[in-house]
């Protein structure tokens, strides 16, 4: 589905910019070229304009639905790709558990209780109580 709406999508584009460069600006434009033609150049101009507002609205619609079909499944996930339970953290600290009950300065202190528990892994500044 996608890919259909992307090749339609890239056609617009094409035939979007070929109407475009087709169109008299100012200085003349791609659309040089004296009267001889099988229209006149105000039925042209007509022509073209309202061939470019009718792919710009094609344009912006694709768009649109490009946008929105590639949101539709999309899900919430971590950056790191992993599970947020499996991630050791940095230091080989361990990890604190969410509280099961009490509040979050009792998780705190049980970290804390934990981290004084551990042996040290190298010299540590002499500590004051």
């Amino acid at each position: 589905m996608q890919t259909v709406v992307i090749v339609i999508h890239l056609m617009i584009v094409a035939t979007l910019i070929a109407t475009v460069l087709l169109q008299k600006s100012e200085g003349g434009g791609l659309g040089v070229g004296g009267g001889a033609g099988f229209m006149s150049s105000r039925g042209t101009a007509n022509l073209l304009t309202r061939t470019t507002a009718v792919l710009a609205v094609g344009f912006f619609a694709t768009s649109l639905f490009l946008s929105w079909l590639a949101s539709y499944d999309r899900k919430p996930s971590s950056i790191l790709g992993t599970p947020a339970s499996q991630s050791q953290p940095v230091g080989g600290a361990t990890p604190v558990a969410p509280p099961t009950s009490g509040g979050i300065l009792d998780s705190l202190k049980k970290a804390d209780e934990q981290q004084k528990q551990s042996a040290p892994s190298g010299p540590q500044a002499p500590q004051s109580q």
